[in-house]
């Protein structure tokens, strides 16, 4: 795997970490150890009215078992009401069984002091079981310790160059006329943008590729918007970005994952075929490079 598609799928787990709830966070875990640990990792599901007896996943050969966490929202009491219920629930069906409890959550920067002291008190009065927890760079190492044909199964498939050469009007007009849909008060800010740019907005080596890619194909957006028959479709997709960039900003996330959560926004905010991927980040990079999307470098401003 190169440096490009290592950022893109470094980027790619961490969208899918921090969006994926209840379930759809424990699948996503599961195919993880599944592919991790061929025929060692046992995914285990609700089973009629004895539900799944407080295991969601048992890796037999280091005698662990998982309990999958992953609310909206992680507040202290319902955390500790949640490991109490999971670890003495497992206990009576599979104490015999593991020597680790690992406790797996989707809490991006990890746990507070409270909940951690709640994990090593249990693991202090139920020695010598150990009581342990998994977050997010713990799963990223499972995710990377597959091969590359296994990560793209997990998180699809990343655009090539060849999809960037090769992707038509079909493939954007697919993309823009859905960015259009909405119709907000119009006051287009177009402008051109210095090579600063993106090291004024802290964008990293990774996005500032795919900006670069993108921008391989970026007049055939303009080409794509000159001859369309509406010709305010331009500014309209061009101030929905703009709008939708604004609330990213306001949302305090890293400027990288702006720019990811860009591009699912206009992907419909799920994972498209490469070809349409790579239609997104040609349309990305024609507006970084003509509109107010990202913050404009000092120079500009002055």
């Amino acid at each position: 795997m190169d440096d490009a598609a290592r950022a893109y799928y470094e980027v790619a787990f961490e969208r899918d970490f921090i969006k994926k709830k209840a379930d759809e966070f424990q699948d996503f875990f599961s195919t993880i150890m599944e592919k991790r640990y061929l025929g060692d990792f046992q995914r285990v599901r609700p089973w009629g009215n004895v539900g799944d007896k407080k295991n969601d996943g048992y890796l037999k050969s280091q005698r662990l078992l998982f309990q999958v966490y992953a609310p909206e929202e992680m507040t202290l009491g319902r955390f500790i009401k949640k490991i109490d219920e999971d670890f003495h629930g497992a206990l009576p069906h599979w104490q015999d069984h593991f020597d680790r409890w690992v406790f797996v959550h989707n809490a991006r920067n990890g746990l507070g002091p409270d909940h951690l002291k709640k994990l090593l008190d249990l693991e202090n009065e139920n020695a010598p079981l150990i009581v342990t927890n998994w977050g997010f760079e713990e799963l990223k190492q499972q995710l990377f310790a597959l091969t590359d044909t296994d990560i793209a199964l997990v998180l699809g498939q990343i655009p090539t160059r060849r999809d960037m050469l090769y992707f038509g009007f079909e493939e954007l007009s697919r993309i823009v006329i859905n960015l259009a849909q909405e119709d907000p008060a119009l006051d287009p800010d177009l402008r051109p943008v210095s090579p600063e740019k993106i090291q004024f907005n802290r964008l990293s080596g990774s996005v500032e590729g795919f900006l670069k890619m993108g921008m391989e194909r970026a007049q055939q957006v303009q080409r794509f918007f000159e001859r369309w028959h509406d010709p305010t479709l331009g500014d309209r997709v061009a101030e929905n970005f703009r709008q939708q960039y604004q609330k990213l900003r306001e949302s305090a996330i890293s400027p990288d994952m702006v720019f990811w959560e860009l591009l699912a926004w206009a992907g419909g905010m799920q994972r498209r075929p490469p070809k349409e991927e790579a239609a997104i980040f040609a349309v990305l990079a024609y507006l970084f490079e003509q509109c107010d999307i990202f913050e404009p470098a000092e120079e500009e401003v002055s």
